[in-house]
């Protein structure tokens, strides 16, 4: 007897399931999928923007900190379902604590950051760092010789 149709070890279907098996909470273990918020940075011309995606928290929920030269939000976003002994119920929203961490460009005053906060978004502004410019140094010699001026590129 032939076969007409080609036996699938997984169908699609079983293959989806296990998958969300693998990323869904596990019951009465307390293991949860971890909540990381969507950022974007974009530059301007003087300054820096994040925005963050906070959705249901407001900014008590919410801290930004600037430490050694690393800007960190860090929040919790609380679970808002009720356990249920019976009965059929899905929850698909992630909850918990997260931290994202940004390492500043050298010379950003961290006194100069402003954050704000409106309808679910995190807006900070980092103001971009002074243009360095090269300071020029005199080269005396010993024993009152001449003082040496000049670039590398003047003869």
């Amino acid at each position: 007897m032939a076969l007409l149709m080609k036996p699938e070890p997984f169908s699609p279907t079983e293959i989806n399931r296990i998958f969300n098996a693998l990323l869904e909470p596990f019951e009465g273990t307390g293991r949860v999928q971890r909540w990381v918020p969507a950022i974007d940075l974009v530059e301007q011309d003087d300054h820096f923007l994040l925005k963050a995606d906070l959705p249901g928290l407001s900014e008590d929920d919410v801290a930004v900190e600037v430490q050694d030269g690393t800007l960190t939000i860090s929040g919790e976003r609380k679970a808002e379902h009720e356990e249920r002994e019976r009965g059929w119920y899905r929850v698909e929203r992630s909850f918990g604590s997260f931290s994202r961490s940004l390492a500043l460009p050298d010379g950003v005053d961290p006194e100069g950051i402003q954050a704000s906060f409106d309808r679910g978004v995190l807006e900070v502004r980092i103001p971009k760092p002074e243009e360095r410019k090269p300071r020029r140094i005199a080269i005396s010699s010993p024993k009152g010789r001449e003082t040496l001026e000049g670039s590398a590129s003047e003869k």
